[in-house]
């Protein structure tokens, strides 16, 4: 595996503590800028929003650059926002950098993923895949827990400056590893249209499984959002508890991708159709048995293993759907990874307030992975259906010619 792969694991790794590390400094964001809880807490739907809509504008814009220009640039700018949010005093100005902070994210992931997969050979895109996005998984294990930490020793403005300050190391390591060739190609040939890559991605065999990829993540975040209730409120542990369980599922979720980066490239199909399914019935335990503390700290790494492992596994999938598309593939998968980030929680809050109880997320994170297994055994059921007709229609074209052209005797033919 190229070194540069890991440097890009790097990178991720700081953006997505960044991402997520709000969670653990809202309070002191609210008290120091004089804003409501409510407020602070849109600070994580800006970054949410900007991953989203970020993803394919950004890839779209440095489509024509080298591929280490790109990366160069939106890695500057994560930390340049970085900077001025830990430097404002203003709600504001932390507002918008948190949205263009997102953009710069988005795009960094786009080109990141195109950019491994198109290092190795076709027998390690699954493994360089899992490299990137394990770079998510040891944030949650690492980067949100240190900045939870800092942020309650020095103020929340502390962890962005770590956030700025990590990122550094992976900013020379980008320039000195990545090799530069234009972001449509993987050497000196013309880019592929724009319209080709959208014929592609917004094609039949690629519109399920971006689908079924948003369905997961929503799964995944869903529960994952309101793990700290549910433990404290439905489980009946103690506070302390909750950093150790968000520990849990983030080793869970590490091994998952380092699992699904050995065989999504051998089995991708039979990957992601054991971890959805797995994921449906893990789901409905967790939904069952919150009550017991025992049986909810076991399940919580099992989860983190399914979730992140079937995740990477269904980005796999695309990248290797999508040949076609070197520079689009990526955002895709970034855009339907983040919807599903931002459409489960929200789904899962309104289920909350509905009055449904403090498991009715776990619930919501079950009937989501429902829809995600029917709209994959749909579409199986539509490519076996178009296989056939396919069969039929070769059978009768063989029929046709074995009868003969016209005005040839029957017994001439051999």
């Amino acid at each position: 595996m190229p070194f540069a792969v890991y440097v890009l694991g790097l990178a991720v790794f700081a953006q997505g503590t960044s991402e997520f590390m709000l969670s653990g400094l809202l309070s002191g964001i609210a008290a120091d800028l004089g804003v409501s809880l409510s407020a602070a807490g849109l600070l994580t739907s800006a970054f949410a929003v900007g991953m989203v809509v970020g993803a394919p504008l950004m890839a779209l814009f440095s489509r024509a650059w080298p591929r280490r220009r790109a990366l160069l640039l939106f890695l500057a700018v994560f930390v340049t926002v970085h900077v001025a949010g830990a430097l404002t005093p203003g709600y504001g100005v932390l507002l918008a950098t948190r949205f263009v902070g997102a953009l710069a994210n988005a795009g960094f992931w786009a080109v990141a993923l195109s950019t491994a997969v198109a290092m190795v050979p076709d027998r390690l895109k699954g493994r360089a895949a899992a490299v990137v996005v394990g770079g998510v998984t040891i944030a949650c294990v690492v980067g949100v827990p240190a900045g939870a930490v800092l942020g309650e020793s020095w103020g929340w403005r502390s962890a962005f400056w770590a956030v700025a300050i990590v990122s550094l190391p992976a900013f020379v390591a980008v320039l000195r590893t990545v090799p530069g060739g234009r972001g449509g190609t993987d050497g000196g040939a013309d880019p592929v249209s724009v319209r080709d890559e959208l014929r592609v991605l917004t094609g039949p065999r690629l519109r399920p499984v971006l689908l079924t990829m948003a369905l997961v993540q929503g799964a995944t975040f869903c529960a994952f959002s309101y793990l700290e209730p549910l433990l404290t409120r439905e489980t009946g542990l103690g506070a302390g508890w909750v950093p150790v369980s968000l520990a849990l599922f983030g080793a869970g979720a590490f091994a998952g991708v380092t699992v699904a980066g050995r065989f999504a490239d051998a089995h991708p199909v039979a990957v992601v159709a054991t971890g959805m399914a797995a994921l449906t019935v893990g789901w409905s335990a967790l939904a069952s048995t919150a009550g017991s503390p025992v049986l909810t700290l076991a399940l919580i790494p099992l989860l983190g293993l399914l979730a992140f492992g079937t995740g990477t596994a269904l980005i796999t999938r695309v990248l290797g759907l999508a040949p076609g598309a070197p520079t689009l593939a990526g955002a895709f998968s970034t855009t339907a990874f983040n919807l599903g980030a931002t459409v489960g929680p929200w789904a899962g809050g309104l289920a909350l307030d509905a009055g449904f109880g403090y498991r009715a997320p776990v619930g919501v994170s079950a009937a989501l992975m429902v829809l995600a297994l029917l709209v994959a055994a749909t579409t199986a059921k539509s490519r076996r259906s178009r296989a056939g007709e396919r069969r039929l229609s070769a059978v009768n074209r063989c029929a046709r010619g074995h009868r003969g052209s016209p005005g040839e005797h029957p017994g001439t033919r051999l």
